[in-house]
This record gives C-alpha cells, sequence and structure tokens, in this order.
C-alpha cells in the first residue's frame, strides 16, 4: 500500500514540477530534473530522518522511472504556458495530500509516535515543493505570506497518524486523511483562505 502511495505521489509531483519547468521555459533535461527533484525529494528528506537508507529514490529503479516519465509526459503533453498556474496548483495540491500521508505512515512503521509521524508527514509534503521552488529562483509556496501549505499538510498527515495508532488499516485512512489536505489547499487557493499572521502595530511618528 506504501509503495503504490509513494509512486503515485512522485508521479503527481513529478507533474507539478515539470510544469514549473515548463513555465520557466527550461529545456527537455530540466523538466526531467526538476520533476525528479520535487516527486523524489520530500521522500529522501522523510527516509533519512527514520533511517530508511539507502532511500528507496536511489535504491529502488521504480523510483527513478516513475518522475522521469511524469517530466516526459509533461514536457510532451503540456497545456499552454499562461493557463499552467491553475494546473500546478491542482497537481501540487493532490502531490501534497498523498506525500503528507505516506510520510506519516511510513514513519510510523519505522516506530514514531503519532505526533512526530505528523509532523514527519507534513516535512515530506512540503520537501519537494521547497527544492523545486528553491531550484527556479522563487519563494517557496510554504514561506509565502500568509498561505495555507503546511497547515493543511500537518492535518491530512495528523489524520493518518491518528488512525494507524488507534489501529485503522492504512487502505481505509489513506483516501480520508488525503481528501482533508487537498480540498483544504484547493479551496485556500480558491478562496483566497490564509493563515494566521501577525498583526503588526504601526511604528510610532518620531517625537
Amino acid at each position: 500500500m506504501l509503495l503504490t502511495l509513494d509512486l503515485v505521489g512522485i508521479f503527481v509531483f513529478g507533474i507539478s514540477g515539470g510544469l514549473v519547468a515548463v513555465r520557466n521555459q527550461l529545456d527537455i533535461v530540466g523538466v526531467i530534473v526538476l520533476a525528479m527533484a520535487t516527486g523524489l525529494g520530500g521522500g529522501v528528506i522523510r527516509d533519512l530522518v527514520i533511517g530508511a537508507v539507502p532511500p528507496p529514490a536511489v535504491a529502488n529503479w521504480r523510483y527513478l522511472l516513475v518522475p522521469v516519465v511524469a517530466g516526459l509526459v509533461t514536457f510532451t503533453l503540456h497545456p499552454a504556458v499562461g493557463r499552467l498556474e491553475r494546473v500546478i496548483n491542482v497537481f501540487d495540491a493532490f502531490g501534497l495530500g498523498l506525500f503528507c500521508v505516506a510520510g506519516a505512515l511510513k514513519a510510523q512503521e519505522y516506530g514514531l509516535g503519532p505526533v512526530p509521524a505528523a509532523a514527519l508527514g507534513m516535512a515530506t509534503g512540503v520537501g519537494g515543493g521547497i527544492i523545486r521552488d528553491l531550484l527556479v529562483g522563487r519563494v517557496p509556496v510554504i514561506f509565502r505570506y500568509g498561505e495555507l501549505y503546511a497547515i493543511p499538510a500537518l492535518a491530512g498527515a495528523a489524520i493518518a497518524a491518528t488512525g494507524a495508532e488507534l489501529g485503522v488499516a492504512h487502505g481505509v485512512i489513506t483516501v480520508p486523511a488525503a481528501l482533508v489536505t487537498i480540498s483544504w489547499r484547493l479551496l485556500a487557493v480558491r478562496r483566497g483562505w490564509r493563515a494566521p499572521v501577525p498583526r503588526l502595530t504601526p511604528p510610532s511618528p518620531p517625537s
């Protein structure tokens, strides 16, 4: 189950990375590299933290093949550049939902409790997107002012980790946990929802 969830998440995030590369007018090598970085980055971070070494991203050929295919598909079939932002957001939200759940469940399989597993699930979900954005020279989504990104990822990871702790089968908890993250993220983008930000008092006028 976790293998399938990982590979689907890698493919979806790979498409997200490929679309960003296309929008930034990278060549086919750049598209594939960005697809691989986006699809594999979060999982590698997770595996190194929990001691799953060598990470499957370098030990299993399927983990390397899937983002390459995603990059080639995106390079060949991408829509007009002017319409990419909405498509990127959709694929990014699906990748976020799938990866935060997969990260939390795998962390628990390696002995972590529900709280650290949820935190690591969130890190798995946002890691690939951070690497993707840094490679193309833009501020990562997670660091943009008031952007609801990490919070939906943490919510989905927490649901997955809590369900697994209570003995719920992975196949049962995966879909609702991922849907919470995906739906929350897409609604935030569509409706302009923002995370809480501090209220700054204006500076006092000079005396």
